[in-house]
């Protein structure tokens, strides 16, 4: 038996900071360790407008609507604007210090969300002093630094075998950089300067009379490693009046050394096929995020814009029926011809409490490789997939004819979109088969976007468009309007090329076969082909949104 002692225990819950680096820009470069507190925490507060949605996207929140009413429980942790105050002005380091130690008083997980790193040119220090000094326990987890990733983005090593040392100087205000003895860095050694864009020119005429060459090579980087991303290279004696030129403003890192040489040849960010492109997106909400990240891995900026929504049908009889018949054995074949029909019957099946068990004896037809791919996942392998064209028609050419000696049954399952063409029906009916022709789901026309959205369409102000099927295009035109005649044209196949064409359109990019993969390889293909053409002919490399709007007409001639 325990000892009583007479003392009573008292616990008192007490917070925790973890001042988290988000990294230089790129939300890709967020560590693991940055994620899973992000993840794990009551309240996070920010510093940058980039953060807000930062962590909606890692969480999977929606966006907040302006006036929107809230619907039931709010999700996700506190987000907490340490950026600026309630009165709108920007908060000072100790004001936002103040912010955090007031929000893990509270008893919370408090994440103290920063930019690049929290150690290096960054509040961090005087922030974690303040919760010392509270009594408040705190970690921190670094964050990768644009003193090295920014330039990395830019294609210039910091160091080589050549030139093995480097040294950080943060410029700060005119009266900082006065206080800086610039005669200790006239040697060789890389130098990397932060907070320098409004004062490289004195600063460039300081190393010049501490002994460095006036041909120095110095690059300057601004909003390194996003797709907004843009770098000048020049000299020492030339760098102020070029970045004026190039119009460089804040935040940019410069490199001063012999190492900005090597970005002729090692610059891989900038010169990515699509670079800064701003691609349209006309997708349904659940297939959209798939291309748009493979367009981020081009270099592009995919804006999203719904363009069919996908609905149950309004007569659900049919497909009830359908499915039963297919559970008692009506049916020989089976036939998918998209990723939503599957998803529509597996819907079906659930509400029945039926599984894959019930395809058991029925052969199995899918268009192509996704939606074979979405059938696997539910343990089916089709029996028939397209040889060539991953088509209705490529799908025909494949299919067997009736045997009444082969084949028992005579009818085929087609569940579809309302909006299908009856050219497989009819193919499938020459051939001998009898087609239960079922709408499975509906695609409706989705909402028209903003009219900031509708503007950039009709404007030009897109690079390219993706369209993926010819409800895309019909969809698309008649929410917002027909693209502008400077805009890239990208379309998934022949069916969706006509349909461009027949409203107006002009194809620059058929994909050589009906698949995202395809499709963005294949605009990436072409955006490198006009990138090198312009480079070849000594032209500035220009996006097609650059291009005057006659340029355009004249090769549609």
């Amino acid at each position: 038996m325990a000892r009583e002692t007479g003392y009573t225990v008292q616990s008192t819950r007490t917070g925790w900071v973890s001042f988290v680096g988000s990294g230089p820009g790129d939300p890709e470069l967020l560590t693991v360790r940055a994620a899973d507190l992000i993840r794990q925490a009551d309240v996070i507060v920010t510093e940058a407008s980039e953060h807000g949605p930062l962590v909606r996207t890692l969480l999977g929140l929606p966006e907040p609507v302006e006036g929107a009413e809230l619907q039931g429980p709010v999700q996700g942790p506190e987000l907490v604007d340490g950026g600026f105050g309630e009165d709108g002005q920007p908060l000072t380091r100790a004001a936002r210090a103040k912010v955090v130690v007031k929000q893990a008083k509270r008893g919370l997980k408090v994440v103290r969300l920063m930019t690049g790193d929290p150690f290096l040119y960054a509040s961090g220090p005087e922030e974690a002093q303040a919760c010392a000094k509270a009594g408040i326990g705190f970690e921190i987890v670094p964050g990768v630094s644009s003193v090295a990733a920014v330039p990395a983005y830019a294609g210039i090593p910091l160091t080589t075998k050549d030139h093995r040392e480097v040294a950080v100087v943060t410029c700060g205000t005119e009266s900082n950089s006065r206080g800086i003895d610039w005669s200790a860095y006239a040697d060789d050694r890389t130098l990397v300067l932060l907070s320098g864009v409004g004062l490289v020119g004195e600063i460039a005429k300081e190393l010049i009379a501490a002994g460095r060459s006036p041909q120095t090579p110095v690059a300057m980087t601004r909003v390194g490693t996003t797709t907004e991303q843009a770098t000048v290279t020049s000299t020492l004696e030339h760098i102020a009046a070029d970045a004026r030129a190039a119009r460089m403003a804040p935040p940019a890192v410069i490199v001063v050394g012999k190492v900005v040489n090597l970005r002729e040849t090692l610059s891989w960010f900038e010169t990515k096929p699509l670079f800064g492109w701003r691609v349209l997106v006309p997708r349904t909400k659940e297939q959209a995020p798939a291309l748009s990240q493979r367009l981020r891995g081009y270099g592009a900026v995919p804006e999203e814009v719904p363009t069919i929504s996908v609905e149950p049908p309004r007569n659900p009889q049919q497909m009830d029926k359908a499915i039963r018949g297919l559970v008692e054995g009506r049916y020989e074949w089976v036939a998918f011809t998209s990723i939503n029909a599957v998803k529509a019957v597996r819907e079906k099946f659930d509400e029945y409490g039926l599984d894959a068990r019930a395809f058991s004896g029925l052969k199995i037809a899918a268009v192509g490789d996704k939606t074979s791919a979405s059938l696997l996942e539910w343990g089916l392998r089709p029996d028939l997939v397209p040889s060539g064209e991953q088509s209705a028609a490529g799908l025909l050419e494949d299919w067997p004819e009736f045997d009444e000696l082969l084949d028992p049954i005579n009818r085929v399952f087609l569940p579809r979109a309302d909006i299908a063409t009856e050219n497989l029906v009819a193919g499938l009916v020459d051939l001998g088969w009898e087609c239960d022709d079922v709408t499975a789901y509906r695609t409706v026309r989705a909402a028209p976007p903003p009219a900031p959205t509708r503007d950039a369409i009709k404007s030009g102000k897109f690079d390219a468009v993706v369209f993926t099927s010819s409800s895309t295009v019909r969809n698309l035109v008649g929410i917002a309007g027909k693209p502008h005649p400077s805009t890239v044209i990208a379309v998934i196949g022949p069916a969706t090329a006509k349909t461009a064409e027949e409203h107006g359109l002009r194809v620059d990019v058929l994909s050589p076969e009906p698949s995202i993969e395809a499709l963005t390889d294949a605009l990436a293909d072409f955006g490198a082909i006009r990138r090198a053409s312009l480079v070849e002919a000594g032209q500035p490399v220009t996006k097609p949104s650059d291009r005057k709007p006659a340029t355009r007409r004249a090769k549609a001639k």
